[in-house]
């Protein structure tokens, strides 16, 4: 399957690409590599002199249109054709020797297990120059180039890799010197390893740069990419730092130091995994007004509370309303009677002689009331 990819590319540049001479990888010279417009706050430590960043953007140099905007930071659409360009315009005059490579997407259910190039640049044969792979199936990556007689592949195995395929954004980065390779992701060292001599490259002829393209069938592959940039120095796949993984406003603590980043010698063993924390633990991300919560739950009563002081006497009142007529009462019980057993009082003292009839009828009522009171 690379031999038909290999033949495709190397018949594209035959019908297509025109006739210029292009350096692919080599020795850097003047003007080789642009000026690149970054944000500083991709870099966590900033030097006491300004940094002179050189380099490519390949989602501005394969011209990729940005894919709809679900979320604050946007991905490019890679669309389903191949991306393939002539190495002159992605390159005009090469690029370094040493030189590091950063890129920041996800996979997606459907291409999680594919394999296919990050990026690769073939010579006017169709012979790869330099590639690096993703395999999903396998979760590794792989980096190679033309050595002093053959090709020249590293594998990078290591577990922590395993994560790149999670459907998660990643950042991966890949740093390379004239005689060691290093891989990052996260912004974690994950793997280093010794690199055999490069061979030179033959400037000449019709070259072909491309990336995110399948091995199987030449075409994109179907990911998210947010971006894919080659700075001309090997050290800046280790400067960046992650805070853009965390939030589009995230920016890093910045901290300042006199010195360039130290080198790193050839006495290392063949393979080496240094992994380290790294910048993510020293972003700032300003705090934004989130939705509101759901309700909490009732609280328990309180306790009760002590007997409050006696309050002052109120006003008068208003004078109320006059009441409604009130129900009949019910009947009075019946009068008593005089005992029958009571004892007969002695008998009166003559009364005086009447002067006249109703004088004498006045006096007989008179006593009679008298003894009736008696009796009562």
């Amino acid at each position: 399957m690379d031999g038909l990819l290999r033949w495709t590319s190397f018949l594209w540049m035959v019908h297509f690409a025109p006739c210029t001479l292009g350096m692919v990888v080599s020795e850097r010279t003047d003007g080789s590599c642009p000026p690149l417009s970054v944000e500083d706050h991709m870099f966590s430590d900033v030097l006491d002199r300004p940094l002179d960043i050189t380099g490519f953007d390949l989602t501005e140099k394969f011209l990729l249109r940005k894919g709809t905007i679900t979320e604050d930071l946007p991905s490019f659409r890679l669309g389903s054709g191949s991306l393939i360009k002539p190495t002159e315009a992605i390159f005009p005059n090469g690029i370094s020797s040493e030189y590091s490579l950063v890129t920041i997407f996800r996979v997606r259910r459907t291409t999680k297990k594919d394999r296919w190039y990050l990026w690769q640049v073939f010579n006017e044969s169709g012979d790869s120059q330099v590639s690096v792979v993703v395999d999903g199936d396998k979760k590794v990556v792989e980096f190679s180039f033309r050595g002093l007689q053959n090709i020249l592949r590293y594998t990078f195995k290591s577990r922590d890799l395993h994560a790149l395929f999670d459907r998660q954004w990643h950042k991966l980065g890949l740093s390379v010197q004239s005689n060691i390779v290093s891989i990052y992701m996260d912004c974690k060292l994950i793997e280093r390893r010794l690199t055999g001599e490069k061979d030179s490259v033959d400037p000449s002829g019709r070259t072909l740069t491309l990336i995110t393209t399948r091995l199987e069938d030449g075409r994109s592959v179907d990911i998210e990419l947010r971006k894919i940039l080659i700075y001309c120095d090997p050290y800046m796949a280790e400067m960046e730092n992650c805070c853009e993984l965390l939030g589009p406003k995230c920016e890093a603590e910045k901290t300042f130091n006199g010195t360039s980043p130290p080198l790193v010698t050839a006495r290392l063993p063949e393979t080496l995994s240094l992994p380290t924390s790294q910048s993510i633990d020293r972003c700032h991300c300003p705090a934004e007004k989130g939705d509101a919560g759901v309700p909490g739950v009732a609280g328990v009563p309180g306790i009760k509370g002590e007997k409050g002081d006696k309050g002052e006497l109120g006003s008068d009142g208003k004078m109320g309303i006059n009441g409604e007529k009130g129900d009949v009462g019910v009947p009075g019980a019946p009068e008593l009677t005089a005992d029958k057993e009571c004892l007969k009082g002695d008998q009166g003292p003559p009364g005086d002689k009447g002067e006249k009839v109703i004088h004498k009828l006045f006096h007989f009522i008179k006593v009679s009331h008298y003894l009736l009171f008696l009796l009562l």
